[in-house]
């Protein structure tokens, strides 16, 4: 029984090495976001712990809730464009938000939010009203983007483009059967295959490592030869001739 609650032990030991090698792997994620208004020429930054982040995202709402066309209530002649992009590890942007506080309608502000990206090649994303415009507005103020226009080239922002269609997913190959072998390939075509994934295998193979010294010493005290002083030796059948 110590022996088999020693090694249970050994087990869960090794069995936490192999979740926490995958979490620390797999870790990472939205860290920062960048402000900035082309129609004013500034631009600020904020990061994932400061509590204006979070205010930030609060704000503009969920992605992929709302209109994929620009509604036509939505009059966007006399609003400036304030661009939100939200990166993961300060370097890949992963959200784009198009915020259109329109000047003449102090309770209507307009946001796009295009996620996935940058997957999402053609930006495609909903329409939504702010549900609470003052609240942004002055967030917006607070992170000083909102100044007056300085004209300059006449650069107000990229416009958020129609609904584009989006590519389709990668296609399988047909199965490769060897007839000698009786053996079957599959190949997954996949044009963002870098071949990246291989470093997921460093977990499991050092938990392995780890879980092989853990048992070799229970192995070798397990009393195998028990199990087999029951056994007579010799054939355990006979075969006569009637």
């Amino acid at each position: 029984m110590r022996e088999l609650t020693a090694l249970s032990g050994a087990l869960a030991m090794t069995l936490s090495l192999m979740v926490w090698g995958a979490s620390e792997a797999a870790a990472g994620g939205p860290t920062s976001v960048l402000v900035t208004s082309p129609t004013s020429g500034q631009a600020t930054a904020l990061y994932y712990s400061d509590e204006q982040y979070g205010k930030l995202q609060q704000l503009l709402g969920p992605e992929g809730k709302g209109t994929r066309d620009k509604p036509p209530e939505a009059d966007l002649t006399h609003a400036r464009q304030i661009n939100v992009t939200w990166l993961a590890h300060d370097i890949s942007p992963w959200r784009i938000d198009r915020v259109f506080p329109v000047e003449s309608r102090p309770q209507a502000v307009w946001i796009h939010t295009a996620a996935d990206v940058p997957e999402n090649t053609n930006l495609n994303g909903y329409w939504h009203r702010a549900e609470h415009p003052d609240q942004l507005r002055a967030l917006l103020r607070k992170l000083g983007v909102t100044g007056t226009d300085t004209g300059s080239d006449g650069y107000t922002g990229v416009f958020p483009a129609p609904w584009q269609p989006t590519e389709s997913a990668p296609a399988i190959a047909a199965p490769d059967t060897d007839a000698e072998t009786s053996t079957v390939r599959v190949t997954v075509k996949d044009k963002d295959d870098d071949g990246t994934d291989w470093w997921w295998a460093i977990p499991g193979a050092a938990a392995g490592a780890v879980l092989a010294v853990a048992l070799r010493p229970f192995a070798v005290r397990l009393p195998l030869n028990r199990w087999r002083k029951g056994r007579e030796p010799g054939p355990r059948q006979e075969l006569r001739d009637v």
